[in-house]
């Protein structure tokens, strides 16, 4: 059902072959698409230590921390308006792919491109630059 609350796992490794298939109970990160998540469910919850949490939303690192008292590593991006200007329409998946890496280092930006075209195909680019915008624009306050 769209919009409604749901929890799923991925696994990202640059150095081998990933087997395991068990749920993820201890995560390093944790993604907030929509911010009335932090009202329904304790998106902290097994984060592990040093993890870091990036949440959709219209306030800054400091407002969410004083709001719903998060500790850890904190992530900000206004990803809903970004979709909304280069997209056309509030979907946040690639923007938040874009928060995701500014906020992990996991991977570099431009090794999305070859992804992003196979997935969208004629609007591969403008997927991209909302990749991107939000990688410009997301804040990061470290774990207190």
């Amino acid at each position: 059902m769209r919009d409604a609350p749901i929890i799923a796992f991925d696994r990202i490794n640059n150095h081998e072959p990933i087997t395991i298939r068990a749920g993820i109970t201890q995560p390093h990160v944790v993604i907030a698409p929509d911010p009335s998540l932090l009202s329904i469910i304790n998106v902290t919850s097994g984060l592990k230590e040093k993890g870091i949490i990036i949440i959709n939303t219209k306030k800054s690192t400091e407002q969410i921390r004083a709001e719903v008292g998060i500790k850890e590593g904190l992530a900000t991006i206004n990803a809903t308006k970004i979709a909304r200007e280069l997209l056309g329409v509030p979907i946040v998946n690639t923007t938040m792919i874009g928060a995701l890496i500014k906020a992990t280092n996991i991977i570099k930006v431009e090794s999305m491109n070859e992804p992003l075209e196979k997935r969208f195909g004629r609007l591969a680019e403008r997927n991209f630059k909302a990749m991107e915008e939000a990688y410009r624009e997301t804040s990061i306050a470290e774990q207190q």
